[in-house]
């Protein structure tokens, strides 16, 4: 509990200052130049793109793959700036309607300057957990999320409390990093690794273990995009023998879009 705590608060004080701060910096704040890139997709092209919400956060458009149709209420967990909302607003229509959850009171904040700035009436933001979602049960026919869940601690709570608010016959369509094998534990260790979206990924196969688990169905796999971690970007936060030894291990870190159903 203390970890996860720790953890928390780390994350909220990392988004605290990613929202504050003017300029964007790469997916989960850890890019530090173009050579880290976690997301090959191109946002703009969307409908309801709004440069101004758009921070770089992302490992994927989740929206591409989440069969949302107007007058659905879509559900956003760790909704940033507002950047899939805004684009979600769009599907939904003025009939629907769009929950942005998020964990950091800043970037809620940011989120609802934007709202109000840009004129968008079916959209609201929320603060609070995704362990602990402050929704109703059965109130939501899609979620979506955006390079969010491998944040985390939780992971089986999170994906309960996704079943729980989903009406019978939602679905969700999940942006995420995933890796191919357990990473090492000196990479663990490391909180920066954490807050970048790196440490706190699971194998690809336990994620779409605890979502069998949870009892979803129809699970579908609708892209998948390796990320490559350059040596200078490791040379930040481990020792030579141990980015030698991540190199040799043969993990892989991969962004993917991940589908599933809560049948009747």
């Amino acid at each position: 509990m203390e970890k996860s705590n720790n953890i928390k608060k780390s994350i909220e004080d990392k988004y605290s200052q990613i929202a504050k701060s003017k300029n964007s910096c790469g997916c989960c704040c850890t890019q530090t130049s173009k050579d880290v890139s976690f997301n090959d997709q191109n946002y703009s092209i969307e409908e309801g793109y709004i440069k101004e919400a758009d921070m770089n956060l992302g490992c994927g458009i989740p929206t591409q793959y989440a069969d949302i149709k107007e007058g659905d209420t879509v559900l956003d967990l760790g909704a940033g700036a507002g950047i899939d909302a805004f684009i979600v607003s769009k599907l939904t229509g003025e009939s629907g309607k769009v929950i942005g959850l998020d964990l950091t009171k800043e970037m809620v904040k940011k989120a609802n300057s934007n709202k109000v700035r840009f004129g968008i009436k079916n959209v609201d933001f929320l603060l609070g957990e995704i362990e602990n979602i402050p929704l109703e049960s059965e109130s939501v026919d899609v979620v979506i999320s955006n390079c969010v869940l491998n944040l985390v601690p939780d992971k089986v709570k999170a994906f309960s409390e996704i079943m729980r608010v989903l009406k019978p016959g939602g679905h969700f369509s999940i942006s995420d990093i995933v890796t191919t094998s357990k990473l090492p534990s000196f990479m663990n260790r490391i909180v920066e690794l954490y807050t970048g979206c790196i440490a706190g990924a699971i194998e690809k196969e336990k994620y779409i273990g605890i979502i069998k688990n949870i009892g979803f169905k129809n699970i579908k796999i609708n892209r998948e995009y390796n990320i490559i971690l350059p040596s200078g970007y490791l040379k930040k936060y481990l020792k030579n023998n141990e980015i030698v030894k991540f190199e040799k291990s043969g993990i892989k870190i991969l962004s993917i879009n991940i589908y599933s159903e809560k049948i009747n």
